[in-house]
């Protein structure tokens, strides 16, 4: 890539490429600049550091999966739904491994606020509308499902289910019918605090 084209939008495609084929823990201000063949100094009028750039990976990371999440989304309800949406984040994370730990980077508040992680917010409330929860228990939900799928997902990346049978994709398949039926015979609440 030339000098004259680079670009923060640029070098965050870079920089999500890079996540992909290195690991987004190792991408770094320096490690771009190589794969850019340009000087470090030259990044720096377009990405303020490498958090900057790692930031800017994030959100197009986010902004990627829920545009994805959208369109699979859309016309659907119920089970279809919560499995549409569940395999928007496997399918993405085995796809673009470097960028779906981007996903994950904890942002400033501000940032957050901003970003497409509450267009991620908004469709798992629509899906759950479907199952019929009143707050908390949607909240509950919400957070049910997003350690779900993130879990099994970072536990399938890393490996934790190559030396076992039954095979990945049937355990998914019986997670997702389980969390089905969780989420239509959602438990009342205890009386005990458990926490």
């Amino acid at each position: 890539m030339a000098r004259a084209g680079l670009t923060p939008e640029r070098l965050t495609r870079e920089g999500a490429e890079l996540a992909d084929e290195i690991g987004f823990d190792q991408v770094t201000a320096s490690a771009l600049a190589r794969r850019c063949d340009v000087r470090v100094a030259s990044l720096y009028s377009h990405v303020r550091n490498s958090r900057d750039l790692r930031t800017r990976i994030a959100l197009l990371a986010l902004e990627e999966m829920a545009d994805r999440a959208a369109d699979a989304l859309a016309g659907r309800s119920g089970k279809d739904a919560l499995v549409a949406l569940a395999n928007v984040y496997r399918d993405y994370a085995r796809e673009h491994p470097g960028r779906y730990a981007a996903a994950r980077l904890r942002l400033d508040p501000e940032t957050a606020a901003a970003s497409a992680g509450v267009r991620h917010a908004r469709m798992t409330r629509a899906l759950l509308r479907g199952y019929d929860l009143d707050e908390p228990d949607q909240t509950h939900a919400v957070r049910l499902l997003g350690s779900v799928f993130h879990g099994y997902v970072a536990t399938e990346l890393g490996g934790g289910f190559d030396h076992s049978e039954p095979d990945s994709q049937e355990s998914w398949s019986r997670t997702l019918d389980a969390l089905d039926h969780l989420l239509r015979t959602w438990p009342a609440p205890n009386e005990t605090n458990h926490g």
